[in-house]
C-alpha cells in the first residue's frame, strides 16, 4: 500500500498535497473507506460518530471525497470475506482514525483485513494517531488503554514506530518521547499534529509544516 501516517489527520496543505500526490486524483475523484474501529476502547461511540461524519477538527472523512462508505471491522468476520474484500479493493483510499492502536491491530487481524492489505498496492491507507500506529511494530506502553491487550506490539508493516502528538502537554513532550523511544528500541518517529509521514515502495519521506524528530535504532 500506499501509506501517509498522521498524528491528527490532514491537518496543513503539505500534507494535503501528499495526500493527492499518492492517491495520483483528485481527493473529489476518490471513492474513500473509513474505519472507526479503534475509537471504542477509549473515546467511544460518540468519538466514532464524529469521525464518520466529520465533525471533527482532525481532517479525514470531510475532505470531499467522490464517495465514503464506513468498514467496522468488528462486523467483518459475520460477514464473510467474499462481500466485504470487494469493497476494499473498490476503495482508492482507507481512512483510518485513532484510539487504541492494539484494539485496532486486533481487528484489523481478526477481521482479515491485515492479511489482505499486501495485495492493495495502489490503494492509500491514511492514518490518524493508532490508525498510522498500527502498522508499526510497537506502540509503546503508555499508548496501550485496552485491557485485553498482550502487549505493545502491533502489526510491523513498516519498520518503524511512531510518537504522535509531539508536544500535546502534559504527556507528549520530547523529554517523554525520548523515554519511549528507548522503550521500543527505534528506529522511531516522534511527530506533531502538523507532520505526516509517507511511505511508498519502502521509501520513507517525512512531511511537516511542524516539529518532529527521527530515533535511530537502540545498539
Amino acid at each position: 500500500m500506499k501509506l501517509l501516517l498522521t498524528s491528527a489527520g490532514v491537518q496543513n496543505p503539505s500534507i494535503h498535497d501528499a495526500l493527492v500526490g499518492l492517491l495520483g486524483k483528485p481527493i473529489a475523484e476518490s471513492n474513500a473507506l473509513c474505519i472507526p474501529t479503534a475509537a471504542y476502547p477509549m473515546g467511544g461511540p460518540a468519538s466514532a460518530w464524529r469521525f464518520i461524519t466529520g465533525q471533527t477538527p482532525l481532517p479525514m472523512t470531510g475532505l470531499g471525497w467522490k464517495s465514503l462508505g464506513v468498514l467496522e471491522l468488528t462486523a467483518l468476520p459475520s460477514i464473510g470475506q467474499e462481500r466485504w474484500v470487494p469493497w476494499v479493493r473498490e476503495a482508492d483510499v482507507i481512512l483510518v482514525h485513532g484510539g487504541d492502536a492494539t484494539y485496532l491491530c486486533h481487528w484489523m487481524r481478526q477481521s482479515g483485513l491485515a492479511g489482505l492489505l499486501p495485495s492493495l498496492p495502489d490503494t492509500v491507507w491514511v492514518g490518524l494517531s493508532a490508525g498510522s500506529m498500527v502498522l508499526t511494530p510497537r506502540v509503546g506502553t503508555d499508548f496501550v488503554e485496552w485491557q485485553s491487550a498482550p502487549d505493545d506490539r502491533t502489526l510491523g508493516l513498516v519498520d518503524f514506530s511512531i510518537f504522535p502528538h509531539l508536544g500535546l502537554e502534559p504527556d507528549n513532550t520530547m523529554a517523554n518521547a525520548e523515554k519511549w523511544a528507548a522503550e521500543v528500541a527505534g528506529p522511531a518517529y516522534a511527530i506533531d499534529d502538523q507532520t505526516a509521514i509517507t511511505v511508498v515502495d519502502g521509501t520513507v519521506e517525512v512531511v511537516s509544516e511542524g516539529q518532529w524528530r527521527r530515533f535511530p535504532a537502540e545498539r
